[in-house]
């Protein structure tokens, strides 16, 4: 039912505003300086954006927040779309956040690798390259005995006496500040010192290194008396797929870019100020801002504020500044079509699977694994592919809350568990297993009235064979490459989960005893048998039929379960 515009009664007072289903669920969350006109703009005869005509058919109310300040709102709006994720507003993909580098602001300064910087420390970042600047971190530390959290090994803490500790805190801050220099040079003299040695492997490494630190650290790229304190934004789009890019420009030089991957969805400048909100929330503010489009007096007022004082933004028309901006929106061109075939390849997989498995389409695929051992943690764990990449914000895990011990009863609770809580069906549910586990899965949600409204498979590992009912076995090759990879995912997620849980205390399993024979081989007896109780009555003809398991590896297992 379509909201109804006269039923409304907002204040014209700064604040935000929710559309939302009757259900509560969010579909758009903006900001205003007033609520009640900046509504009321929905319901115009001709929308600004094509969205607009959508969300109003599928709200059926509007919801609001008042604030004191606009500053205030734009805050809340960010984290409001965070928390929803709505479908109709701009998103950053994956949650995404940079990590920063740190010297804390103790006595004896510690340097760290953080997404929050704590208050009084002095940062740099945000790095996109969370490798490299980790990596950073461990050579800092290793190289001028910066202390970490703990101040142990390995990473080189010294003590010492007088001001040697602060100088070399300060030399660790000119590395950071891009003066490389210092570190290189060490860096370089190891690799020579091995490559004397014939020790060419260390040599590698330590060049990848170099590599490393070349890449974290700011790079001179551009010169001009303009570029004295700037951030130039760039934009570009493809469908609903857009890329932000910020070039950081200060004293003259341009300093390097970070790159922010989003949804973008209908205006430009929600998409702009969306990204920036999360950029700037832990980093100052330059004194100018160039962007694409404007931004209004909110977001303005709010860079003051986390600046401390006046932030100029502006749309550079002509001029040094605009080929400044111009150049940002190259980078962020070239990002996004880097960002767009790497995706493409992932979303042409999930097709030729589509197309094996005769399916209109395969761009929601939810894959389930159930893990055990002879201990006590029983638990399973289910992931998401959209468009043939992980959505890790749809994993979810599952302890058995029954007293069920065979693999099929833990996978038809996690499904049922799963089914009830569902607001849209997957093009497919793919479990790991076999025909036994695609007929108990198909009575469980027959049992629920859930039966036919969603395609149902399940992926053995013998053979990569795939059963759905009413069809032949289906070997799968390349084309098949989407769901092995779900399967995959989904049993790498489900034994990390298990593993976390037994690091907790859980029992260990009683096989593992047994010399050579790991994970994946208890695994698969366990699913062969159908629990442990299977195992324990198991000869040694029987246990070698399991796929892995020899005659010496059978024997070691069944004389194993006899002693105990």
């Amino acid at each position: 039912m379509a909201v109804d515009q006269g039923k409304l009664d907002l204040p014209k007072e700064p604040g935000v505003y929710l559309f939302k289903r009757a259900d509560d669920r969010v579909l758009y969350v903006g900001k205003a300086t007033d609520l009640r006109s900046r509504v009321r703009s929905y319901f115009a005869k001709n929308p600004d954006r094509e969205m607009i005509p959508r969300l109003l058919q599928e709200s059926d109310k509007i919801d609001f927040i008042v604030t004191q300040k606009p500053t205030e709102a734009l805050v809340l709006e960010r984290e409001l779309i965070r928390s929803n994720q709505p479908r109709y507003n701009s998103l950053l993909k994956d949650g995404k956040s940079f990590p920063f580098i740190a010297l804390t602001g103790h006595e004896k300064p510690r340097i760290m690798f953080t997404r929050n910087p704590p208050k009084g420390s002095k940062f740099w970042g945000p790095f996109p390259d969370a490798g490299s600047a980790r990596l950073v971190v461990k050579l800092l530390r290793r190289h001028f005995g910066i202390r970490d959290k703990t101040d142990k090994p390995p990473f080189g803490f010294i003590e010492s006496e007088g001001d040697d500790y602060q100088e070399r805190v300060r030399a660790a801050g000119s590395v950071l500040d891009g003066d490389a220099s210092i570190l290189i040079e060490r860096l370089q003299s190891d690799m020579d010192q091995a490559s004397e040695r014939l020790d060419y492997e260390r040599a590698a490494r330590i060049r990848d290194m170099i590599g490393s630190v070349q890449s974290a650290k700011s790079e001179n790229i551009v010169s001009s008396r303009f570029y004295q304190d700037s951030d130039a934004v760039g934009f570009a789009t493809s469908g609903d797929s857009g890329c932000l890019v910020i070039l950081h420009a200060k004293k003259g030089m341009i300093r390097g870019q970070t790159e922010y991957q989003l949804i973008h969805r209908g205006d430009v400048s929600d998409s702009v100020s969306l990204v920036l909100s999360e950029h700037y929330s832990n980093r100052r503010p330059p004194k100018s801002l160039l962007v694409p489009s404007p931004l209004g007096d909110s977001m303005g007022d709010w860079l003051s504020q986390r600046r401390g004082g006046a932030v100029e933004v502006r749309v550079p028309m002509r001029g040094e500044l605009a080929k400044l901006r111009t150049m940002a929106d190259r980078n962020a061109e070239i990002h996004l079509i880097r960002g767009t075939r790497s995706r493409s390849l992932e979303k042409a997989a999930a097709d030729d699977a589509a197309r094996l498995l005769g399916l209109d389409t395969l761009d929601h695929i939810v894959c389930f694994d159930m893990s055990q051992t002879l201990g006590k943690e029983r638990v399973g764990a289910s992931v998401v592919l959209r468009k043939g990449r992980p959505s890790k914000e749809d994993y979810r895990t599952y302890r058995v809350r029954s007293d069920a011990q065979d693999d099929l009863r833990m996978m038809s609770e996690a499904v049922s568990r799963w089914a009830k809580r569902q607001e849209e069906w997957p093009d497919l549910l793919l479990l790991d297993g076999g025909e036994t586990h695609l007929s108990a899965i198909e009575s469980t949600l027959d049992g629920m009235g859930l039966l036919g409204l969603f395609p149902i498979a399940a992926l053995a590992k013998r053979e990569e064979s795939l059963h759905m009912r009413g069809r032949e076995t289906i070997l799968l090759d390349r084309k098949g490459r989407a769901l092995v990879h779900a399967r995959d995912e989904a049993h790498r997620f489900s034994n990390a989960f298990h593993k976390k849980r037994r690091g907790k205390g859980a029992l260990a399993d009683p096989l593992e005893e047994v010399d050579g024979l790991g994970a994946k081989k208890i695994q698969a007896l366990l699913r062969h048998f159908g629990g442990r109780k299977g195992i324990e009555h198991a000869s040694v003809k029987d246990l070698r039929d399991v796929p892995g398991i020899g005659k010496e590896m059978a024997e070691r297992i069944r004389a194993h379960i006899q002693r105990r």
